[in-house]
């Protein structure tokens, strides 16, 4: 493999997080308008089974507190999906994503939040002390099984030695 080659798939997986972090608008109400007078709404009755189905991410049996929404935007709709589950599946669902570095913090250059958890209620992940995250780009790794997926990121929160939530994103 050369450089250039190598350095594709993380030159995806930016531009698909910088487009992520760009395009969405805050959460904060229901209805928002782009510039040329579209708007993004959330997804009347859709929810953690359209989020989870979109995203190939099966919600875990065990898990609670499970919930989803989804945004419809006039570019990309972001599909959100969050649960309560124990560590090592949590860690197992985030495997599943493919990506090419496993979980890990970021102390650096943490993307401004964009607002869309707390359509849920919950707190944004990447404004959370000690959150882990990894992020893929489905048709860059072959995955598949996620085809119609640009972008997917996902945030582990260790909430007590039982309970650990997850936070996933996609678009």
């Amino acid at each position: 493999m050369n450089d250039r080659s190598a350095l594709r798939p993380r030159l995806l997986a930016v531009l698909g997080a910088a487009l992520l972090l760009t395009s969405c608008s805050s959460a904060g109400g229901d209805d928002h308008r782009t510039t040329d007078g579209r708007a993004s709404h959330w997804g009347k009755d859709m929810g953690a089974p359209e989020a989870s189905a979109f995203m190939k991410v099966a919600v875990p049996k065990s898990a609670t507190e499970v919930k989803g929404a989804v945004q419809i935007n006039p570019q990309e709709d972001i599909y959100l999906l969050s649960f309560v589950t124990d560590e090592k599946t949590a860690v197992g669902v985030a495997e599943d994503l493919r990506p090419e570095k496993p979980l890990r913090t970021r102390n650096q250059d943490l993307p401004a939040p964009t607002e869309l958890f707390g359509h849920l209620g919950l707190a944004e992940p990447q404004s959370e002390k000690g959150v882990r995250w990894a992020g893929v780009c489905p048709p860059c790794v072959g995955d598949s099984r996620r085809s119609e997926v640009q972008w997917i990121e996902i945030h582990v929160l260790e909430l007590d030695a039982d309970r650990t939530q997850v936070y996933v994103q996609a678009f």
